[in-house]
């Protein structure tokens, strides 16, 4: 029995102020395996990929690797075991280069000298053998992209002499044709025998990925799957411990008068010409690869960048945002793809986070209204079901899909009459998603725009009522409701 398996995790608890995050959890994994570990956001996924990697310490319950019974002391002591996590928040150093960053804890030889030639050729290997053999080794990683800081990651791993890989949520920050990229080298890596855990909220990738599913509810062990013995509807049941009718909510679809138009916005290399119209009511998907200039013409739009040409019509009337305060004093909100620097603040309260943007409703003569603060957060974040333990606690107590619900939760707060989403479920758990889609739905139908950024095919084709694709830093096309498809998005993505 101990034979067949690299890493046994038999009855492990995890407490944390009298909190059970993990309750007699059971994990196995076999060499040569890609095993999915899933849950909603607060299942204690993280918390039980945490003690294996030696970041928290097991309360009760024994951890096997390779047969033998280990107390994993510390994350060096994991690393020496030869397992690797990379978290969904990046473990880099963003002022050093990414071949610093791969090597950072062997740069120099017995020597004390570093052979630079050396770290940029392995850095540059590895990056090859990722697919991703664009990025240079001696870019900083505060330059690159959300995605591309991902691929660095997965290098430093790869990089050790790694017999176990956990992913937590890889291809929240990859588009589709990256996402095959990554499902290539791990199906590699398997055939290296590396055993892989992977965590993802999105389903349909574990059907494509993955040989064996367990499910994680509320801290304890809901079951483990062979793929191939449970379906997608199967799997959310478990997890969330009822039926989900439907992720994607009918609406009733009223479109209004325009809210938005932007004609001919250019700024820098990734906003070149884009024209493109918002509607009262209407929700806008905006897809394209990582690059397009999505991201980009958004926090031009929205007072974060500047503009250097063309035109932004808000309300009836041209406006030019000098920075995002205005777009706010203007009733627009941005929910930006990197919560942990952009979306929320980590070291304040949750109640803070989520009435920042409309403090006016909870403050009478400048001074703010603690009772009434509390109740109108608590109401809000009510809605999206975020669970915390307590409101006053601060954001970084929070798992990832709840800090997004956060981010999100203050613009729900903001009355906003446009809303711009930049990947809103990113890490988010599929009943979450489903909370998140009727606030959207709810907002549309109260005569609010939203223009939703989303890497996620299915996302993209079932809450838009029209899709712009860019590429290149242009709108590539335009799609009505009638032609979504992953076939017809895909073309304009790539330019066929």
């Amino acid at each position: 029995m101990d034979g067949q398996y690299v890493v046994e995790m038999d009855g492990i608890s995890k407490t944390f102020g009298g909190i059970k995050a993990v309750s007699n959890m059971h994990l196995q994994l076999k060499r040569g395996e890609i095993h999915a570990l899933i849950g909603e956001n607060g299942a204690g996924k993280s918390t039980l990929m945490k003690i294996l990697s030696g970041a928290y310490a097991n309360d009760t319950g024994t951890i096997k690797i390779d047969g033998q019974i280990i107390k994993i002391g510390s994350p060096r002591m994991s690393l020496e075991l030869g397992i690797a996590v990379i978290y969904q928040e990046f473990m880099l150093v963003p002022h050093l280069t990414v071949a610093e960053n791969i090597f950072i804890d062997k740069l120099s030889d017995k020597s004390g000298l570093v052979n630079w030639n050396r770290l940029r050729a392995e850095s540059k290997k590895l990056l090859v053998k990722l697919g991703f053999g664009d990025i240079d080794p001696d870019d900083r990683i505060l330059d690159l992209s959300i995605a591309h800081q991902q691929i660095v990651e997965i290098c430093k791993a790869l990089s050790k002499n790694i017999k176990v890989l956990v992913l937590d949520e890889p291809s929240a920050v990859l588009t589709f044709s990256e996402i095959e990229k990554l499902f290539t080298l791990l199906r590699e890596l398997k055939k290296q025998g590396i055993a892989i855990v992977y965590i993802s909220h999105r389903l349909e990738e574990l059907f494509a990925l993955c040989d064996i599913i367990t499910i994680m509810k509320d801290g304890c062990f809901a079951g483990t799957f062979n793929v191939h013995e449970i379906n997608k509807t199967g799997l959310i049941e478990k997890m969330v411990g009822r039926e989900l009718n439907t992720l994607f909510p009918k609406r009733k679809v009223s479109i209004g008068e325009t809210m938005l138009e932007v004609k001919n916005l250019c700024a820098g290399r990734q906003v070149n010409n884009v024209s493109f119209c918002v509607k009262k009511g209407e929700i806008i998907g905006f897809s394209g690869l990582v690059g397009a200039g999505r991201t980009e013409t958004m926090r031009v739009i929205f007072g974060a960048d500047k503009k250097e040409s063309g035109s932004i019509n808000y309300k009836g009337k041209e406006v030019n945002f000098l920075s995002p305060y205005d777009a706010v004093k203007n009733k627009m909100g941005f929910l930006p793809e990197d919560r942990k620097q952009q979306g929320v603040l980590v070291a304040l309260s949750i109640r803070l986070n989520t009435t920042l943007t409309s403090l006016a409703k909870v403050s009478s003569s400048g001074v703010l209204n603690h009772k009434k603060d509390t109740n109108f957060a608590t109401k809000i974040l009510s809605n999206l079901k975020a669970k915390y333990s307590s409101i006053n606690d601060n954001v970084n107590s929070l798992s990832g899909g709840n800090q997004q619900k956060v981010a999100l939760a203050k613009w729900l707060a903001a009355d906003c009459e446009l809303i711009i989403l930049d990947e809103p479920t990113r890490g988010v758990d599929v009943g979450a998603k489903a909370e998140i889609y009727k606030a959207m739905n709810d907002l549309a139908e109260a005569g609010v725009s939203i223009i939703m950024i989303s890497s996620e095919m299915e996302e993209v084709i079932n809450m838009s009522d029209r899709v712009y694709v860019m590429r290149q830093g242009s709108i590539s096309g335009e799609l009505a409701k009638s032609e979504l498809t992953e076939v017809e998005i895909m073309k304009l993505c790539v330019g066929e």
